[in-house]
């Protein structure tokens, strides 16, 4: 990716909460999205619910765009006596088509739910953190324990880890959110 100072100065533009279960960091984006929507701020991207499902290999995993409240099933289920589920990549990438088109409005910050094995791999939402990178949009999102090397050969460097803490990040996103407006206001 492009060199952070080129898009917002001294400061990061680009966090993440590592994270070994899935829960913690869910709530914490959601938290996050609603605080700062409540505040004013024009917050885009996805939160993700998940559910359990008794019987299933796993349970439904929805993505939900913060700004509309739309939902993509982002996980097939299959079956009781499946290993694991696999990524609906259809869905997911209509979710990607979606959220691409809306970083053109320029929002004052991305929270995108994931970054993990598809982004790591070149799929999944990882146009859609390279788009908002590009447009010197924040980007918030979680990443899991084991994508972490993937996500920092990604991020190049260029991003600060937060911990799993709705006031940590919403001071982080706060200030990035400032920062990115002062550098579009000055170009």
């Amino acid at each position: 990716m492009a060199n952070a100072e080129t898009v917002m100065g001294e400061s990061t533009s680009l966090a993440y909460i590592p994270f070994m279960q899935d829960d913690a960091a869910d709530r914490v984006l959601e938290a996050v999205a609603r605080r700062l929507t409540a505040m004013g701020h024009r917050v885009e991207g996805f939160i993700q619910h998940a559910e359990k499902d008794e019987g299933q290999c796993c349970g439904a995993v929805d993505l939900e765009d913060i700004a509309t409240g739309k939902r993509w099933q982002i996980m097939q289920a299959l079956g009781a006596h499946a290993r694991g589920c696999r990524l609906d990549f259809n869905a997911l990438s209509e979710a990607a088509i979606f959220a691409e088109a809306r970083i053109g409005a320029r929002p004052d910050l991305l929270i995108l739910n994931r970054f993990g094995k598809g982004e790591e791999q070149g799929g999944g939402l990882r146009s859609v953190f390279e788009t908002a990178f590009l447009a010197g949009v924040p980007i918030l999102t979680s990443v899991k324990q084991p994508y972490l090397d993937g996500w920092q050969a990604f991020a190049g460097g260029l991003s600060e880890p937060l911990p799993a803490d709705a006031e940590a990040v919403l001071t982080w996103s706060c200030k990035a959110i400032g920062e990115a407006r002062r550098v579009r206001d000055a170009a």
